[in-house]
Order: structure tokens, then C-alpha cells, then sequence
């Protein structure tokens, strides 16, 4: 049964990764839209379904991302552009921009412990045109 759930896991990141997802220029503004429609399939609510113990909870971060305590933005911009491990590259699926906008989510997010992201905590991808 694990194994069976590894696999799903696993084909529905690669599909996610492999279907084009088109980001509006008004999403690249907001790091919740962002991480909603590319992040929150692995990392619903800062939690992490492909390895558990590396979320982005403030603990995890300090603990298994390089460099996090000395610049926290920069060790996130480094892991989303370049990706390591199970986690996939985005370099070529965002911006800079984009990049730098999650990156500051998850930060805040983060120093927040996770607790004001109604976009994410409910799995839902925001619609841009009733985001207000």
C-alpha cells in the first residue's frame, strides 16, 4: 500500500511538472497564487507529501536547508530555482521574479508558522479574476 501511494505521489508530481501550467503577469505579483498553483500539491500547508520531515515549517527549514539561518530568502530562491533531491527545478517554469515573490511567502510563511494561508490550507487554487 505504500509503495502504491509513493508511486501516485510520484506520477502526480511529474504530471504537474510536465503539463503546462500558464501563470497571469497579475499572479506573478502574489506569492500565495503562486505557491497555490505550483507548490501547494506537494507542500499543502507548509507540510511536505513527498518527504515528510523536510517541510517548510520554520524547524525543517533551519534544519535541511542550506544556509536558511544566514538568508533565509536566498537559500529559498537557491532550492525553488535549482531544486535538489525530490524537489524539481522551477527555473525553467518561472520567473526570477516569480521565484523571488514565492520565496518571500514561504519566509513569512514560515515565521508565521503557517497559520494565515486560507489559499493553501484548503487546497484550492486562487481564481484571479474573484481575488479581488
Amino acid at each position: 500500500m505504500k509503495k502504491l501511494l509513493s508511486v501516485f505521489i510520484l506520477s502526480f508530481v511529474l504530471l504537474t511538472l510536465i503539463l503546462p501550467q500558464p501563470v497571469l503577469a497579475e499572479e506573478a505579483l502574489n506569492g500565495s497564487k503562486i505557491f497555490s498553483n505550483f507548490c501547494a500539491a506537494c507542500h499543502i500547508n507548509g507540510n511536505n507529501v513527498v518527504v515528510a520531515n523536510k517541510t517548510l515549517k520554520k524547524e525543517a527549514l533551519v534544519k535541511y536547508l542550506k544556509g536558511y539561518e544566514e538568508d533565509a530568502q536566498v537559500a529559498i530562491i537557491n532550492q525553488v530555482t535549482n531544486g535538489k533531491n525530490a524537489m524539481p527545478a522551477f527555473k525553467n517554469r518561472l520567473t526570477a521574479e516569480e521565484i523571488k515573490t514565492v520565496a518571500d511567502y514561504v519566509a513569512t510563511q514560515a515565521e508565521k508558522a503557517w497559520l494565515s494561508s486560507p489559499a493553501q490550507t484548503q487546497g484550492l487554487k486562487l481564481d484571479v479574476k474573484n481575488s479581488g
